[in-house]
């Protein structure tokens, strides 16, 4: 592995919940040619996104996007909804609702990535790709 490599990173906006932390990096590095995912967590970041009624805590993240995205060089943007979260309790449905609608959102916000991807961590710690935005304005 080749230290700062521009072309290895990614940001991921996760929970807090550390449970999820190494199936999600897990898969990224086995499913995309990523070394550093950036870390970019909160609790219950999906409803918070898609709500977009904390200003405080979207420009939190926003700010930390902004460094892994034009810092990094971060390509990917990866979104993590997760069973089980104590920061947004809802079903999984709901849930799926809300990560998509927060994809929508952070599109909108245009970040010159390659992709945004949504994931899911099931009840076994599983991750599965919900949804792929291709962005138009590659780097």
């Amino acid at each position: 592995m080749k230290y700062l490599d521009i072309d290895k990173f990614a940001s991921v906006i996760n929970c807090m919940d550390g449970r999820t932390q190494l199936p999600v990096l897990e898969w990224i590095i086995e499913n995309y040619d990523i070394d550093y995912p950036d870390m970019i967590t909160e609790a219950g970041p999906i409803k918070i996104i898609a709500e977009n009624k904390n200003k405080t805590l979207i420009e939190a993240i926003k700010y930390r996007l902004d460094i892994s995205v034009n810092k990094h060089h971060s390509k990917h943007i990866f979104v993590v909804a997760h069973y089980d979260c104590a920061g947004n309790p809802e079903m999984k449905q709901t849930q799926l609702k809300q990560l998509k609608k927060a994809l929508k959102r952070i599109q909108k916000w245009d970040y010159k990535v390659e992709e945004i991807v949504g994931l899911w961590v099931g009840k076994n710690w599983k991750v599965k790709p919900v949804k792929r935005i291709v962005m138009p304005h590659k780097k």
